[in-house]
């Protein structure tokens, strides 16, 4: 944990209070991981990328938009103050393990009025096992792909690229100090979940880092069409929350 970590961590403390006079809250869901995942010590996996990630993005939403910022805040899907919030980020959600009060609340969540984006899962087990979990979350809804018109490709920033947006693991220096990215072959998907109405309920960041890209949006290392691109969709999910 580097500094910037160290001097946030008040932010960071959990939901505290009910939420102040601010438009957005950056809100990161808590979980506990599946066993096969399970580190016998240090972070769960809900907290990769954090703080930093969150520090970045949320002060490019203020540069970028005119969106009055809260404070960065995380939940477990059992507190009851979740509803209060019209965004959820969640990381890593292959290796999630909701119990079933969990699987019932974030069913409502998402029924109320909630959005939940997932990010950093990768691969054909990854999938799987995140698809089982959707399937209880909410049955015989389909996982589709997002098209170039749909409204959230168009919100606030008109997004026709579909670029690899990968991890920091997965870049590497080439020649002449230019960075070169593997695996180059997976291919990045962009998939949501609608519900009856047609309204986007779950945005699935799948085969690709979109936390990473915020998290290092300030090293030189990582290239700025990637991290330009992960800033235009997390705007725009964010815009699209607050409006349907």
């Amino acid at each position: 944990m580097g500094w910037l970590a160290v001097l946030t961590l008040p932010l960071l403390a959990g939901l505290g209070g009910f939420p102040e006079k601010a438009e957005f809250y950056f809100l990161r869901l808590e979980y506990t991981d599946a066993p096969f995942v399970r580190r016998p010590w240090g972070r769960g996996w809900w907290m990769q990328d954090m703080p930093e990630a969150e520090i970045h993005f949320t002060k490019g939403i203020e540069r970028l938009t005119r969106v009055h910022i809260g404070e960065i805040r995380h939940t477990p899907l059992t507190d009851n103050r979740v509803f209060d919030y019209p965004w959820i980020y969640a990381t890593q959600v292959a290796w999630w393990d909701l119990s079933e009060p969990e699987v019932i609340r974030l069913r409502e969540y998402l029924n109320r009025g909630g959005f939940l984006v997932v990010d950093d899962f990768h691969g054909d087990r990854d999938w799987e096992l995140f698809e089982a979990s959707m399937t209880k979350v909410l049955p015989g809804k389909p996982i589709l792909d997002i098209t170039d018109d749909d409204p959230v490709m168009n919100l606030v920033f008109e997004i026709k690229e579909r670029t690899f947006i990968p991890g920091l693991r997965h870049l590497r220096r080439g020649p002449n100090g230019t960075t070169t990215v593997q695996p180059s072959a997976i291919p990045p998907r962009w998939r949501a979940i609608y519900d009856d109405q047609g309204r986007m309920i779950v945005a699935i960041n799948f085969n690709m880092d979109i936390g990473d890209a915020w998290e290092h949006a300030d090293m030189p290392e990582y290239p700025e069409q990637m991290t330009s691109l992960s800033y235009r969709f997390g705007i725009n999910y964010i815009l699209y929350s607050m409006t349907h």
